[in-house]
C-alpha cells in the first residue's frame, strides 16, 4: 500500500482569470506570463499551455534549459524570450529569444545568429536601477555613440526591471521611468523605434505612466499580492494539504521535535503530517506557522523536520489518521504564510518540491 502523501492542487482558472485582470490595467499593450522558476513552483507547461488559452502570447524564463523546455510545450506560435540571455555557443536556432544584458552579450548574439544564417531577434535590457543584469549608462552612451554596435539585431522590445514597483511611494519608481525615458532616447534610430516592456506585476498597479507596449507580471498570476499593504485584487492559485500519519497524546510538561523547542503546557494531542523542509514547508516556520483543519487554526509545534511536521491539534476534535491538514490555502495564503516565515510569497511558492501528488484544475 503506497504511503499517503501531501497533493498540491493548482487552480489553472485561477491563472488565467488573474492573467485577464493584468491585462484589463494594461489596454494600451500586451501582457505577459513570466513562467521562470517552473511557474513559480507549480508546473511552467501546465500554467503556460492554460495562460496561451487564455489570449497569451509572451513568456519569459530566466534559464535556456526553461526556454527550450517551454518552447516544446508551446509550440513555435508564441514568443518565449530568456531573462538571463544565452550563454556562449547556444544554438541560435532554438526559436528562442535571449535578452541582451550588456553589449557583449548583443555582439555575441550577432555573431552566433548570422553564421547560421538567421535573422538574429532579441530584447535589449537597460538598467535602470536594479544594478543586476542590463546594460549600463556608459554602455546606452556608448551606442549613441557607435550606433553600428546594434546593427542587424531585430530587437522586439527594449526593456528595464523595477526595483520597488510594490512600494508606490518610493522615488525610484519615477527616476526609473524617467532614466529609461532617456536611454529610449538615446539609442540608435532602429532601438528607439522598438516596442517597449517595463511594468512588472505591481508595476500595473503604479498608474498609466507606467504602461508600455508589453507588461511582464510573475507573482500576481500565481495569486502573490502585487498590492502589499491593501487587499489582494488576485485570486488565490495554490493549495496544499499534508495527511495526518500518525496522532499521539503529549503530557504536560512533554516536549515535541528536535531540540525539544516545544514543551506541552497542558494534556495535548499532536498530528504529524507527512511534509517538511525537504518539501518546500520552509523550516523558518517552526514554532511561528498554523495550518487549518475545517476551517479551524491549528498551530504548528516543535521544528519543522525534512519529512514531517507536527500540529496541536487538542482543540480540533475528530481529526484523524488519514484526514488532511491544509497548509497553503485559502486560511494559509503564500503571503500568510511568508509572513510567519519572515519572507515573500515568491519564496513560498518557488520552494515548492517534487515530492508533492500535483493536480491540476482545468481553466
Amino acid at each position: 500500500m503506497m504511503a499517503p502523501q501531501a497533493i498540491l492542487t493548482v487552480d489553472l482558472g485561477a491563472i488565467a482569470a488573474n492573467w485577464a485582470a493584468l491585462a484589463a490595467r494594461h489596454p494600451g499593450g500586451a501582457v505577459a506570463g513570466v513562467v521562470k522558476a517552473d511557474a513559480y513552483g507549480l508546473g511552467a507547461a501546465p500554467v503556460a499551455r492554460a495562460l496561451l488559452a487564455a489570449g497569451c502570447r509572451h513568456f519569459f524564463v530566466a534559464h535556456l534549459a526553461e526556454g527550450v523546455a517551454l518552447r516544446a510545450a508551446l509550440g513555435l506560435g508564441p514568443m518565449v524570450a530568456v531573462l538571463n540571455g544565452f550563454p556562449p555557443g547556444a544554438d541560435a536556432g532554438a526559436g528562442l529569444l535571449p535578452v541582451l544584458n550588456g553589449l557583449a552579450d548583443a555582439a555575441a548574439w550577432t555573431a552566433a545568429a548570422r553564421a547560421a544564417g538567421r535573422a538574429p531577434p532579441a530584447i535589449l535590457h537597460i538598467d535602470t536601477g536594479m544594478a543586476r543584469l542590463g546594460l549600463e549608462a556608459r554602455e546606452v552612451a556608448r551606442l549613441a555613440a557607435e550606433p553600428a554596435l546594434l546593427a542587424g539585431l531585430d530587437l522586439r522590445f527594449v526593456m528595464t526591471h523595477l526595483a520597488c514597483a510594490d512600494e508606490p511611494e518610493h522615488p525610484l519608481n519615477a527616476l526609473q521611468l524617467a532614466r529609461f525615458e532617456a536611454a529610449c532616447a538615446r539609442l540608435p534610430p532602429a532601438a528607439r523605434e522598438a516596442p517597449r516592456s517595463l511594468a512588472n506585476s505591481s508595476g500595473l498597479f503604479l498608474g498609466p505612466r507606467f504602461a508600455s507596449d508589453l507588461a511582464r507580471p510573475g507573482c500576481a498570476l500565481y495569486g502573490v499580492n502585487p498590492t502589499p499593504g491593501v487587499p489582494n485584487p488576485m485570486r488565490q492559485v495554490a493549495s496544499l494539504v499534508a495527511p495526518v500519519l500518525q496522532l499521539r497524546e503529549v503530557a504536560a510538561g512533554e516536549s515535541v521535535g528536535y531540540g525539544a523547542t516545544w514543551v506541552a503546557a497542558r494534556p495535548s494531542r499532536i498530528a504529524t503530517v507527512a511534509a517538511g523542509y525537504a518539501d518546500g514547508y520552509l523550516r523558518a516556520l517552526s514554532g511561528r506557522a498554523a495550518g487549518s483543519f475545517a476551517g479551524q487554526a491549528v498551530p504548528l509545534v516543535g521544528r519543522v523536520s525534512m519529512d514531517l511536521t507536527t500540529f496541536d491539534v487538542t482543540d480540533v476534535p475528530g481529526i484523524a489518521p488519514g484526514d488532511r491538514i491544509e497548509l497553503i490555502g485559502p486560511d494559509n495564503t503564500p503571503d500568510d504564510v511568508a509572513a510567519r516565515a519572515g519572507t515573500i510569497g515568491y519564496e513560498i511558492l518557488t520552494a515548492l518540491g517534487a515530492r508533492y501528488r500535483r493536480e491540476y484544475r482545468a481553466a
